[in-house]
């Protein structure tokens, strides 16, 4: 009476199947190891290959970028020139006259001067001429000192006046300044 075939005989034989199964199918979802090492192998090449280009790219922008900084330091005064230009040919104009009078010179003279300043006005030179003012040794520069009536440190005498450009000394201006009383 003892079937081999009896529920109870089958049932720890279904346990143990059932329990072989899902780790059977879990170890086939799984990749290999050989796989795991492949694939992160593709993954650090296309990263190594992403970085290199970027390096690349960054400096090819920075030799762009000097390119240019170079090419604004070499045409800078290109706006600056043209302006001058129009000086420098009325100068030629002007000696190219062969009777010339002393007023009619003298006019060609203011003319191109006027040229000369409009230029100046344009690409923002600016003139210092500090005769009155406080003596200011970042505009100034002081030849001498001078007995007078003015407060010390006043600058009494312009010798050659200064420039600026964008608020920045090109030349400063040749002063003499009132000695203290």
């Amino acid at each position: 009476m003892s079937n081999p075939e009896t529920p109870q005989e089958n049932q720890p034989d279904i346990e143990v199947d059932a329990a072989a199964a899902p780790q059977e199918s879990h170890t086939d979802t799984l990749p290999s190891i050989e796989e795991q090492i492949r694939n992160l192998e593709l993954k650090v090449a296309e990263t190594h290959d992403a970085w290199l280009r970027a390096k690349a790219e960054g400096e090819n922008i920075r030799r762009r970028a000097q390119e240019d900084i170079s090419k604004a330091h070499k045409f800078a005064v290109e706006k600056f020139a043209g302006e001058l230009l129009a000086v420098k040919d009325s100068l030629e104009a002007a000696l190219a006259v062969p009777e010339q009078t002393v007023e009619s010179f003298q006019s060609g003279v203011e003319l191109t001067l006027k040229q000369l300043v409009a230029a100046f006005e344009k690409n923002a030179l600016i003139e210092v001429n500090p005769a009155g003012e406080k003596f200011d040794p970042h505009k100034h520069q002081a030849i001498g000192m001078v007995d007078s009536d003015q407060e010390a440190n006043t600058v009494v005498t312009v010798l050659q006046k200064g420039y600026l450009i964008a608020d920045r000394v090109l030349r400063p201006a040749l002063v003499m300044v009132a000695k203290g009383k």
